[in-house]
């Protein structure tokens, strides 16, 4: 399983995106400034984001990304798919919850196990959820 910085920052642009929709599009200058993410590694996230088609850019001045998906029909293991290509809780991944060593691994199972959890509860919660305060638990 693999939960890199640049998906938590995903999720978090999302988020920001979501907040601070009032119809207009919002700038990836603003998501920067608010979240403290750099607007060049942003605009690698958001090419992969408007790609899976969860945001969409309005062009000329004023212009930036708006949500093309409601905020309450995005899943958080979607966007994380959409950017870690894909999220997966197997052995063979490399990431957080990988089973590292030999083939025998007596703690291959464990983390299989907390991988499927870990994905099963990202699949439960939206956006909506994260920026209402509503994080199932």
């Amino acid at each position: 399983m693999k939960f890199s910085t640049k998906g938590r920052y995903a999720v978090m642009a999302v988020c920001d995106l979501a907040r601070h929709d009032d119809g207009r599009p919002v700038s990836l200058a603003e998501i920067a400034s608010r979240q403290k993410i750099s607007v060049s590694y942003l605009e690698q996230m958001f090419a992969q984001l408007r790609k899976a088609r969860f945001v969409r850019s309005v062009r000329g001045p004023g212009g930036g990304y708006l949500l093309a998906i409601e905020p309450d029909q995005i899943k958080v293991s979607e966007v994380m798919t959409a950017i870690e290509h894909p999220v997966r809780g197997n052995s063979d991944d490399d990431g957080m919850f990988a089973s590292r060593g030999c083939s025998d691994d007596p703690t291959k199972a464990l983390w299989e196990e907390v991988g499927r959890q870990v994905l099963g509860y990202l699949d439960q919660v939206t956006v909506d959820d994260i920026v209402s305060g509503r994080i199932p638990h």
